[in-house]
């Protein structure tokens, strides 16, 4: 059979879950592919074939999996990188799971969506239980997002519980990774790329206990959460293993009601640390007003941009600097399936609340084009970088009002900027250009025009056409600007 291609081209794959001794994961550009060995097949093989199982991945919420045999199965272990990592883990089986078209890490979502990912586990947590499953680990890189939709993804996170067992081990993991991020964001203005992504395992309650202030320490959810574990690690010292003694109940009945009532505090618990609804930030009023334009040419804009997709029917769109989303819905109106970049995590948050109450297919990030997340973890591939996902998965990529402020704040040559869009698009650019006199460019530039003296709409052509061919270009009447439709020179 042909060699699977992973998404760094012919570098070795990694296991992103090499950690778990039940199994490891192999991706690849169409399929996504677990070994599991006999560690792990006990577990999930009940799972598989029990009601809340089927009925989990029916729903779509648990990826959808499916146990590979035969010729297939077969065909597979031909190719040399599946078969190594099959000895490796010393593999019984291959599994595959749905493949979540653009994965995405904790660290670059908005805190709506790890609010999300936290109510999506205590959900399947709870569900579980009547069947006499549960979770081994409670993490938010359990989850990925099909568009809006949080999506469990890793079977061997869940296991067959003991009939008596009082314990919910993964508490202390999920109020680090999931409950404390959120309590840092809501009301420290932490920021989860702060808090996340140099922290895989989350924030510590000593550490959050030094933020806090006053009566604050002795309010909820500050008590529970923060003061409380500070006080009782300082009275256990080092040694903290007899938290962790698994004592078996005798009464299966109230076991479960021990863990139940768990579960539904840390959902009221969930509810309080929530991200506190429409907030506001340097940009989240643009697009009500403040975005240089009247009310015409934006209409002229949208309908360019409508024209675009119209006549290109984009499958998959990258929509940079995507501040409120309101192009990003448009695309996926018309039926795009469509990634939301922008810095600023409150605008993000407000993508995904429209995405999701109006069910369209955007996953909004929080990514700066400047400054895109690294490579993290293992040999920085566990979690590849945004540009590593990123580059040819989009047939059109959108850079609406943004080129001025790669150049302007960012002083990123223009050239650089060019051969970028080449590299994120494998097909059409729809971008705008903003003359130096565009009163929006001059706030930028600070007393630094000399630096953009020679730059107009001739050099901007210039400058893509190196790499694309212009099939449309239109001037907002009355405005510095001018929106461009371009495609990729097959030279390029």
């Amino acid at each position: 059979m042909a060699r699977l291609e992973t998404a760094r081209g012919n570098d070795p794959p990694l296991a992103g879950s090499f950690r778990d001794p039940a199994g490891a994961v192999l991706a690849t550009r169409e399929r996504v592919l677990r070994v599991v060995n006999r560690a792990g097949m006990g577990d999930l093989q009940a799972f598989l074939s029990a009601p809340a199982g089927i009925r989990w991945m029916c729903s779509g919420a648990v990826a959808p999996t499916s146990i590979v045999d035969g010729e297939e199965r077969q065909a597979l272990l031909e190719d040399p990188a599946l078969a190594s990592l099959y000895a490796a883990v010393k593999g019984e089986a291959i599994l595959e799971h749905e493949r979540i078209p653009f994965p995405s890490f904790p660290y670059e979502w908005p805190p709506e969506m790890l609010h999300a990912a936290a109510g999506l586990t205590l959900d399947l947590a709870l569900d579980l239980l009547p069947e006499g499953f549960g979770l081994k680990d409670a993490t938010p890189y359990n989850v990925l997002f099909r568009g809006p939709v949080p999506v469990f993804i890793d079977l061997l996170s869940i296991e067959r519980r003991a009939a008596g067992d009082a314990l919910w081990l993964p508490y202390a993991q999920f109020v680090r990774t999931f409950l404390l991020p959120l309590l840092a964001s809501r009301h420290f203005g932490l920021r989860l790329d702060y808090t996340l992504l140099a922290r895989r395992d989350g924030l510590e309650p000593e550490e959050v206990y030094g933020w806090l202030r006053g009566t604050q320490k002795l309010r909820r959810p500050f008590f529970s959460l923060v003061s409380l574990p500070t006080w009782l690690g300082k009275r256990r010292g080092r040694d903290g293993s007899s938290l962790y003694h698994r004592e078996p109940l005798t009464d299966a009945a109230q076991a479960r009601y021990i863990v139940e009532s768990l579960l539904k505090r840390l959902r009221r618990t969930l509810d309080r640390v929530a991200p506190g609804g429409v907030g506001s930030s340097r940009w989240t009023g643009y697009m009500e007003g403040d975005h240089n334009y009247t009310a015409g040419q934006f209409t002229a804009k949208e309908q360019f941009v409508q024209r675009a997709l119209a006549a290109h029917t984009p499958r998959a769109v990258l929509d940079v600097g995507c501040n409120t989303g309101h192009f990003s819905l448009m695309a996926a109106r018309a039926g795009a399936r469509v990634v939301a970049i922008d810095y600023d995590p409150t605008v993000a948050g407000a993508v995904w609340r429209k995405a999701r109450a109006e069910k369209l297919d955007v996953l909004p990030l929080v990514v700066d084009l400047t400054r895109p997340t690294p490579g993290v973890g293992w040999e920085n591939r566990e979690w590849p970088s945004f540009l590593d996902r990123a580059r040819g998965a989009f047939d059109a990529v959108f850079m609406l009002a943004v080129v001025h402020h790669l150049l302007v704040t960012e002083r990123v040559p223009l050239a650089r900027i060019v051969d970028l869009a080449a590299e994120l698009t494998s097909d059409v650019l729809v971008i705008e250009f903003v003359a130096p006199e565009d009163s929006q460019f001059r706030s930028l530039t600070r007393g630094r025009e000399e630096l953009h003296r020679g730059l107009n709409a001739a050099v901007f052509e210039n400058a893509f056409r190196r790499r694309f061919e212009i099939l449309e270009a239109q001037p907002l009447e009355g405005a510095a600007r001018r929106l461009y439709r371009m495609r990729q020179s097959p030279r390029s």
